[in-house]
């Protein structure tokens, strides 16, 4: 039974986010019957924004880094496709709404939705803002497609909207620096993490994790 919380504040579109899926899925294989996790969507892209060449070029050269540091795979699909294409729109809010929608049809399924969409935008070059695409990757993880379609419309409008203020409401609280911030909850009493020193460390990170929890008895 888990005794504390790990919140991950995140963006299912932030590339940092995506160098540090395999701290957090590395937290759940390993630690994930003393520690559950709770995940923030904070909508890094709030409203429709389209790629143009210089968006592009920022975001290659922040992939490049975030390839170095983590050892995480930028697709040809993505690279190649979905980067180049002019009109590519990155916006947040779809894909947050189908991590709200996982978890309320299967809590457990919320994060290998988060880490589906993530795979699935930076590896596989997909259109993760389109409601078609986020269903089949539900479907992927095992999700009933007609029961996930349902549930996206339901996390939309105000449900997405509160909750992506509170998401921001804790970042602001936590002193998080963006996008991720991990805070470990323990008794009720919160730390910020210094994930960013774990960047391709994974079993570094569940070790620093595991030092934190209370013994077990």
């Amino acid at each position: 039974m888990s005794v504390a919380t790990l919140h991950y504040i995140h963006d299912p579109l932030c590339g940092w986010c995506y160098a540090a899926q395999p701290l957090v899925s590395a937290m759940q294989a390993q630690l994930g019957d003393r520690l559950a996790l709770r995940l923030h969507g904070g909508g890094l892209f709030g409203e429709p924004r389209r790629v143009d060449a210089a968006l592009a070029q920022h975001i290659v050269h922040s992939d490049e880094r975030i390839a170095q540091l983590s050892g995480q795979p930028f697709g040809e699909a993505y690279k190649q496709g979905l980067l180049a294409d002019e009109g590519t729109v990155l916006y947040s809010l779809p894909p947050i709404a189908a991590v709200l929608a996982a978890e309320s049809l299967d809590a457990a399924k919320a994060y290998p939705m988060l880490a589906a969409i993530q795979n699935a935008h930076y590896q596989r070059g997909l259109r993760v803002v389109e409601p078609q695409v986020l269903t089949e990757l539900a479907e992927e993880i095992g999700l009933d497609g007609t029961h996930f379609a349902q549930a996206l419309a339901r996390a939309d409008g105000h449900t997405l909207f509160e909750h992506v203020q509170a998401s921001r409401r804790l970042l602001d609280e936590a002193g998080g620096h963006g996008f991720p911030t991990l805070l470990l909850e323990v008794d009720g009493r919160r730390t910020l993490l210094p994930h960013h020193h774990y960047y391709g460390r994974p079993d570094a990170f569940v070790q620093m994790l595991a030092g934190q929890l209370p013994a077990v008895h």
